[in-house]
């Protein structure tokens, strides 16, 4: 795996590294929260941002909108919100599932990002113009998987291109727990809706291997619960 890219490297060395193969973007690619406060140059952020415009969206509406924030003050507004919601689904975690080791990291890392994220060098506020779902308008659950389909591909190319860079990065929503104050916080009209964070800065520690469940065990042939029979032979 290569080093570390440093702070200050060009942008020709940042077009190299995004040259980096995409099995090896995909296998190592994990959420990165902790991260050194450096300063990240405003025109790597744009190449990550001008990678997650290749993404599909619906109907080709390229109705995407990104918000890069760097100022402290509206990094705290953020980070207060950030903690309200941490109160509620952090300590339900901690209870839930505090004692398994592998969760328990977890959630000790999202702590970290919690109690830093005015220090956090780059946010990314994905959002969606037009078409936003009203709270008391029934929909049916369709319209929610196509609405929020047009954000999220260009959301996994934006933390791809982050990974192949060496920046870190992390999707999360909680600091937009309340639409009404994130968009006062971040001047959105109520035809751009928030859809989540993307933190980006240099990592305080690497990327690297991750465990994941075996393929086999997500599989269903035809009707949920039908496994490959282990007996079938090679498949032509």
């Amino acid at each position: 795996m290569e080093n570390a890219l440093s702070p200050t490297a060009s942008l020709d060395e940042v077009e190299r590294r995004l040259a980096m193969p995409l099995v090896e973007a995909m296998t190592t690619q994990r959420a990165v929260r902790r991260l050194l406060p450096d300063p990240v140059d405003p025109a790597i952020v744009e190449r990550c941002i001008e990678l997650a415009l290749e993404a599909p969206t619906g109907s080709n509406g390229q109705n995407w909108e990104f918000v890069v924030v760097t100022e402290r003050a509206t990094k705290e507004r953020l980070g207060a919100q950030y903690r309200r919601a941490w109160a509620v689904y952090g300590a339900a975690g901690e209870r839930l599932r505090g004692r398994d080791e592998a969760t328990a990291r977890i959630l000790r890392s999202v702590r970290w990002q919690v109690d830093n994220f005015a220090d956090l060098p780059v946010l990314v506020v994905c959002c969606l113009r037009g078409g936003a779902r009203l709270p008391f308008v029934p929909s049916p659950p369709i319209a929610a998987s196509s609405h929020y389909g047009s954000i999220y591909p260009s959301v996994q190319n934006l933390l791809l291109a982050a990974r192949a860079i060496g920046l870190g990065a992390s999707l999360i929503t909680l600091p937009l727990w309340s639409h009404t104050v994130a968009r006062r916080i971040l001047g959105l009209p109520l035809s751009v809706e928030p859809c989540c964070i993307v933190p980006l800065g240099w990592p305080r520690g690497r990327y690297g291997p991750k465990h994941r469940r075996p393929v086999d065990e997500v599989i269903h042939h035809e009707r949920y619960g039908t496994r490959r029979s282990t007996t079938a032979g090679p498949r032509a």
